[in-house]
């Protein structure tokens, strides 16, 4: 399989070593450095992982990464930043950020996170129809968007990503290692934390139907609860 990443840096210097790094090992790369210049060059190439760094002139790697989800809810999209903030990060995976690598980061670590991400879409079951029913709501998967009578509520890729988790795991007990290493690639304490706030956001969303539930069962992970 060719794996054509779109890498979107603008440090020239760490840009030209990370490209001829990845090409070395066989990806096919392509680099931008201007933010306002990726959403054209991404609807052209359609590639197979975009890897984003958050700064950059013109247009952030935020607002790429918002433009290229409002094309395609699927794409692979890791973000690359020295910035440590909490909000930041949490910013980044609601907008549908799949992995975040903070600067400095080796080769290494970043070619471990991409073969992750592209093995976490190529597992994702495809749904049967063109939606899901969970309850009083229809989720149209590939919309990221949940309907309850004429109320449509946009999902965030995340949100979307874990509430399919959740329902292919209904009436039984997923862990939460198994979420965090299908949605983040890892289970570190930061993205244990991510995890809980995208429960909180879940449980707001489905809270018009009494009959779901989210249930934490202490020390191992959550049951979604049909019923």
């Amino acid at each position: 399989m060719n794996i054509s990443i779109l890498y979107v840096e603008d440090e020239l210097s760490l840009g030209k070593i990370v490209k001829e790094s990845l090409q070395r090992r066989g990806f096919d790369v392509t680099m931008e450095s201007d933010g306002e210049k990726v959403l054209p060059l991404f609807k052209t190439l359609r590639p197979t992982v975009c890897v984003l760094d958050v700064m950059l002139p013109n247009k952030d790697g935020f607002e790429v990464a918002e433009e290229i989800r409002a094309i395609d809810p699927q794409v692979p999209i890791l973000f690359l930043t020295a910035k440590t903030q909490t909000a930041d990060l949490v910013k980044g995976f609601s907008l549908g950020g799949n992995d975040y690598i903070r600067k400095p980061f080796s080769m290494e670590e970043l070619i471990v996170r991409i073969d992750n991400v592209l093995r976490f879409r190529e597992k994702a079951p495809a749904p049967p129809s063109d939606h899901i029913k969970i309850g009083k709501f229809k989720f149209y998967t590939s919309r990221q968007l949940l309907v309850n009578g004429k109320e449509e509520v946009k999902l965030s890729y995340k949100e979307s990503e874990l509430l399919k988790l959740l329902y292919e795991h209904r009436n039984g007990i997923i862990d939460r290692k198994t979420i965090l290493d299908l949605l983040w690639g890892h289970d570190s304490f930061f993205n244990s934390r991510n995890l809980d706030v995208y429960i909180t956001r879940l449980r707001v969303r489905l809270k018009e139907d009494d009959n779901l539930q989210i249930l934490t069962i202490k020390g191992i992970g959550y049951r979604f609860v049909l019923g």
